[in-house]
């Protein structure tokens, strides 16, 4: 199977589809079914759901999430790592290759980044006037771990805190969509939300192990780097394990409908990826398959839950 061709700037003929690719668009999926179960937690409470302001609120969050993408681009080749990575997986791990292939100078990169999340910034102010201010916390903080991930001084992802500030970003999300929705905060999106988010943290731990020696040699110490290579395969189960623990115990004490347990659908594709990640994780430019399949368990995981919540009612 022939591996997909990295960015080149002759290819790009439209400066609207090379600034599209500059964000992963692929990726933005995650976002896009996180905002879905926000919308899903507010209709489980009996929450009108008002479709063009849903529309809105999904759109910026896309946005949000390409603003970050393509900071994280901008704050990698600071540091090094995307230029020596010789393991990476295009176009899962590696960053998008735009910057190291000449497509958009650091400075190019570093302005549209700054720009997306600041579009944002300005929607996020429009929707607090057509929901309530307290949005504005929410999506400081979204704003700020996006950015702080990366970035200097803090590099969170550097730290160790990387899949934690994952899993908060993508629950963000899925309760600022359901704040929009409701007008003020619940907890029923945190109970919704937890297990996808942790599912997304669990797709990061997966990514970083064809990106494990080039991160080590630029400093980037998250958990993968961190620890010698076939301890760190055990953490991928631990995440998993959390998501799936997390909703069994919602479930059990009426939090989540029963049928919320279809989500242990998406379990065996967990299972498969954590097969080939033990069988490859001193191998990793072998591990596009469990990639791929991290992202089918995390994005049926959350289409499943959303769906249930969808069709459910709750007493919240």
């Amino acid at each position: 199977m022939s591996r997909p061709l990295e960015p080149a700037l002759d290819t790009f003929r439209n400066p609207l589809a090379l600034y599209l690719a500059a964000t992963r668009p692929a990726f933005l999926s995650a976002s896009l079914v996180a905002g879905l179960l926000g919308l899903a937690a507010a209709a489980y409470s009996g929450v009108e759901v008002h479709g063009v302001l849903a529309l809105v609120t999904l759109l910026f969050a896309l946005l949000a999430h390409a603003g970050v993408n393509v900071l994280n681009d901008y704050y990698d080749a600071l540091n090094g790592t995307d230029a020596q990575n010789t393991e990476r997986i295009f176009p899962f791990t590696g960053g998008s290759r735009f910057i190291q292939n000449g497509v958009l100078s650091m400075m190019q990169t570093a302005r549209f980044g700054f720009s997306l999340l600041a579009g944002v910034a300005l929607a996020g102010l429009w929707l607090m006037q057509v929901s309530a201010s307290q949005l504005m916390y929410i999506g400081l903080a979204g704003l700020f771990i996006g950015w702080a991930y990366s970035a200097p001084p803090f590099r969170l992802n550097s730290r160790g805190l990387g899949e934690l500030c994952v899993a908060a970003g993508f629950l963000l999300i899925v309760v600022g969509t359901d704040f929009v929705q409701r007008g003020g905060f619940s907890v029923v999106p945190v109970y919704a939300g937890m297990s996808y988010a942790v599912l997304v943290a669990a797709l990061l731990y997966m990514t970083q192990f064809p990106d494990r020696t080039a991160d080590r040699q630029a400093g980037k110490l998250h958990w993968v780097a961190r620890l010698e290579v076939r301890r760190a395969r055990w953490g991928y189960l631990l995440i998993v394990a959390l998501a799936y623990i997390w909703l069994t115990l919602l479930v059990a004490s009426g939090k989540l409908p029963a049928f919320a347990l279809l989500c242990w659908l998406a379990l065996p594709l967990s299972l498969a990826a954590a097969r080939q990640l033990f069988h490859y994780a001193d191998q990793p430019q072998q591990l596009a398959a469990a990639i791929k399949l991290t992202i089918l368990a995390m994005l049926l995981h959350g289409g499943l839950l959303a769906l249930v919540l969808s069709l459910s009612k709750g007493n919240a």
